[in-house]
């Protein structure tokens, strides 16, 4: 289940919500309580020491 970002058209506060099915309808603003919510275009970060080298966590690299 994806955590998604939004933007208050109100107040202009970013929030995040999970999203639990796509037919959900906009979240409410935990801030003003606005109705006016935007989904914003967000990119996943990668976790590990480094992104980008070849040594994810992912799978163990053998040897052994």
């Amino acid at each position: 289940m994806p955590i998604f970002e939004y933007t208050c058209q109100k107040c202009k506060k970013t929030f995040e919500k999970l999203v639990l099915s796509k037919n959900q309808p906009a979240p409410v603003c935990p801030n003003c309580g606005s109705k006016k919510t935007e989904q914003q275009f967000s990119t996943f970060a990668t976790s590990g020491p480094s992104a980008g080298t070849g040594g994810g966590a992912c799978a163990p690299s053998g040897g052994g």
